[in-house]
């Protein structure tokens, strides 16, 4: 019986270890595709989210809104490696993760419609978009909440608030234990969706990096009265300021919508020059280049 239960064990880790190597290489294979244009174009997220770059840093070139911003403004192409790094990289070897947890649930028999709470089957595509887009938000947003209240998350957060000038390249900065947290939670989302169709929820991913980009952008954006509903570089800029309201621990928390910052009360905008500090008190104590802030929040530091 000890026998049985030892190679029962090995047949296990056996499985884990080759869903992982298989997902590993199946996505840098899919890449590598979308590389050499392999990849139906709108499935292209490496060309894709070049492109939106591109685009974006073309209207903050065009249309600066603090003027005596530099092009290449400061820690431009650091934020640009990260935008890769994490965006591609470091997803690669995350997803592989949650394809072993993905065999764990099976064996152990917890489907997935255990945690369905809403049933899209009956509903279009398009309507089912909305609501997976609406969702997954609302979960990105009470997990950026997070990130600022507890100090063990806000540790790894500082990476992205250590941003000291805003361009669109700023808006995929972050430590990749943020991967950690907001993965898990997207996933969870996205099983509470049951007859949720996948297959074009590149739409939501290509309109989400749209609007993150120029949320960090160097471009005044208030979209006028969709300002309540939709995200904007000057909400954000505060949600960035180095001062904040007393007694508080963030503002303007949206990543696509704002509107979860006006029902919850958590907006502030006073002012929209843009001129503001941006940072956080002790932000001069974050390492400055690529390696040392891969490793930054594992120990204790001068900030």
């Amino acid at each position: 019986m000890l026998f049985l239960n030892i190679y029962n064990d090995y047949i296990s880790m056996e499985n884990y270890t080759t869903a992982f190597v298989n997902s590993f290489i199946g996505n840098v294979q899919w890449i590598w595709k979308s590389v050499i244009f392999e990849v139906p174009w709108y499935l292209n997220y490496f060309w894709g989210l070049i492109v939106i770059s591109l685009l974006i840093w073309g209207l903050e070139i065009m249309f600066p809104w603090r003027k005596n911003q530099s092009i290449l403004r400061k820690d431009f192409w650091l934020d640009a490696f990260y935008m890769f790094f994490n965006f591609f990289i470091f997803a690669v070897a995350i997803n592989g993760v949650y394809k072993v947890l993905e065999i764990l649930f099976k064996e152990i028999g917890i489907s997935s419609q255990f945690f369905v709470l809403i049933n899209l089957s009956s509903l279009s595509n398009w309507l089912q978009l909305v609501l997976f887009f609406i969702i997954l938000d609302f979960v990105q947003w009470v997990t950026h909440i997070a990130l600022h209240k507890f100090p063990f998350l806000w540790k790894f957060h500082k990476i992205h608030h250590s941003v000291k000038e805003m361009g669109f390249a700023a808006h995929l900065r972050y430590h990749w234990m943020e991967n950690i947290f907001y993965k898990p939670l997207k996933t969870i989302g996205v099983m509470l969706l049951g007859g949720f169709e996948p297959e074009h929820a590149y739409i939501v991913h290509f309109i989400a990096i749209i609007i993150g980009h120029l949320n960090h952008a160097n471009i005044k954006i208030t979209w006028g009265p969709l300002k309540y509903l939709i995200n904007n570089p000057v909400m954000h800029l505060y949600h960035h300021s180095y001062e904040l309201p007393k007694g508080s621990y963030g503002v303007n928390f949206g990543i696509s919508l704002s509107i979860w910052d006006y029902i919850f009360k958590t907006q502030h905008i006073p002012e929209d020059s843009g001129t503001i500090e941006i940072g956080f008190p002790g932000d001069e104590n974050i390492p400055k280049n690529f390696i040392q802030q891969l490793v930054y929040g594992f120990r204790k530091t001068k900030d």
